[in-house]
């Protein structure tokens, strides 16, 4: 296992560097290919990670993460947390100057109408606001955000809030957000064709033109072919992609004139177990632990993946409460089978497996065919079922339909360095009263543990709850069972200048553009 993998917050970092490069001065169109399309571009509609490779380009948040890991004051110019009174209080200052893409300045109004979206309760992120009574503007630049409790998810989420046009999305209403998104971000929309592409024109009017793109034009094709996706590079039809097939990476790696960086994906992996049902085998913890057992989850990394993963036990390293010596259950067929006896499953049991088959991540619906077939040979026979991204977003949401009845191969990302309060939130704390919209658990306990941690702000007694917490959801295989973590690797050609933000799952596009000249740096 690399550097890389072993250390998100270290070592990862030097093999990034060296793809750092100076921007260039010089106006060119650039064309990527992606290999999933987002469902959605509404930041405050959104609940799918893959939306933000679109939201990303348009919509900013009061803070951002640097590619150094670092989270910096963003669209906020200063904020600060108030524990004096008997309320906490955020007080955010915004930056002077910041104009959507149609013109208009931002102001503290347009988070009030954010915030107002956001906490409705159709939004499938209304959970995230639980614990806020009010957002109080006080002048066009200053605004306070009011919490009944404190809550510490929040700023790991950069704030939780995006930037959006009050004026335009109440003229235009949810179509016209969706045909024609408006934010304030480093690159404005011209045109879209779904499943073909998105193409966009750099925002010359951007507040912060450090991280403004040396590209005047981007063009985003979506190919969800892997081949096909390959094809279009080698053949200089685009001039980057994202999910190299990890059997290619090494040949990638050959290839002249191309440069490729494989980073850690802010995803977490794991395999959502329904153990809602009491008369179900999936509520014996016996029969937990024996999913846990029958899986070579080492090998699948290996073979599968050709290393492209990071085993987790729970959590993957540089993540709020990763704990080194908390071990993945180890691969042991004999033993699964022994605990599917000990639960008076001697003849093993049925259950539908469901199979994400887009390529969300690279080799997801392999890896998910491996899992299920493990499985079997242990005695836990999967009925697989096969599902495209959006019925399989559906299907992972407990009020939809249909229900989700069985194992469902999964992810749910925590960020990068890593903070698992929100993830467990959603699909490990009971579901209800806007918690757990993914949860197929039910724990008091642990409801009780997600809470505590959820409402707490010092940074030590949040690691030491998050390893508590962590240790008991290994031993109970509640909230499903962790996997890996993905490596994404990216190539493109040395004509290009491109330097990967964490934002987007490492698609931000913010610093790309053509390379400079032969005696410029790359």
């Amino acid at each position: 296992m690399s550097t890389v993998q072993r250390d998100l917050v270290g070592g990862f970092l030097v093999a990034l560097a060296a793809f750092a490069s100076v921007r260039s001065t010089e106006a060119a169109e650039v064309v990527v290919a992606f290999g999933a399309e987002p469902v959605q571009v509404d930041p405050t509609r959104s609940s799918a990670g893959v939306d933000q490779y679109f939201m990303n380009l348009f919509y900013e948040q009061l803070l951002a993460v640097t590619p150094d890991l670092e989270r910096v004051n963003w669209l906020a110019e200063s904020w600060s947390v108030d524990q004096s009174g008997p309320d906490t209080v955020l007080h955010v200052t915004l930056r002077p100057d910041v104009r959507f893409h149609n013109g208009d300045v931002l102001t503290s109004d347009d988070f009030r109408y954010a915030y107002e979206r956001q906490s409705d309760p159709i939004s499938r992120n209304a959970g995230r606001f639980r614990y806020i009574r009010d957002l109080v503007v006080l002048d066009e630049r200053r605004f306070d955000i009011v919490f009944d409790t404190p809550d510490g998810a929040f700023i790991p989420l950069n704030l939780a809030l995006f930037a959006i046009p009050r004026r335009y999305f109440e003229e235009v209403g949810d179509a016209g957000v969706q045909t024609h998104p408006i934010g304030t971000g480093p690159w404005r929309f011209v045109s879209r064709t779904p499943r073909e592409e998105l193409v966009v024109e750099r925002f010359e009017d951007y507040w912060n033109p450090a991280a403004q793109p040396a590209a005047e034009r981007l063009v985003i094709k979506i190919i969800p072919e892997d081949t096909t996706r390959v094809a279009a590079f080698r053949t200089g039809a685009v001039d980057w992609i994202d999910a190299v097939p990890p059997a290619l990476i090494a040949d990638f790696e050959t290839l002249p004139g191309v440069r490729v960086v494989s980073l850690p994906a802010p995803n977490n992996l794991f395999l959502n177990i329904n153990v809602t049902d009491a008369n179900s085998p999936l509520a014996d913890v016996r029969v937990r632990r024996a999913i846990a057992h029958a899986v070579d989850f080492d090998a699948i990394i290996e073979f599968i993946l050709y290393g492209q993963g990071i085993r987790t036990a729970q959590l993957a390293p540089g993540t709020l409460g990763y704990d080194p010596d908390l071990d993945p259950y180890p691969y042991d067929p004999e033993r699964a089978r022994a605990l599917l006896a000990e639960a008076g499953f001697e003849r093993g049991i049925n259950v539908n497996c469901y199979n994400l088959t887009t390529p969300r991540e690279p080799y997801i619906k392999e890896m998910g065919e491996a899992v299920f077939a493990y499985l079997g040979t242990a005695g836990i026979r999967c009925r697989i079922v096969q599902l495209e991204y959006g019925a399989w977003i559906n299907l992972a949401r407990v009020n939809a339909r249909p229900l989700m009845d069985g194992i469902l191969s999964t992810m749910w990302g925590q960020g990068l360095p890593g903070d698992p309060t929100d993830a467990w939130s959603g699909h490990l704390h009971s579901s209800g009263d806007g918690w757990g919209p993914y949860s197929y658990h039910v724990d008091p306990e642990i409801d009780g543990l997600v809470e505590e941690l959820r409402t707490t702000l010092d940074p030590d007694a949040r690691q030491r709850l998050a390893r508590e917490l962590a240790r008991v959801k290994h031993e109970r295989v509640a909230g499903g069972l962790p996997t890996y973590r993905p490596m994404i690797t990216f190539a493109w050609r040395d004509t290009l200048e491109y330097r990967p933000w964490p934002g987007a799952f490492w698609r931000s596009m913010r610093e790309i553009g053509p390379a400079r000249s032969a005696e410029g740096i790359r």
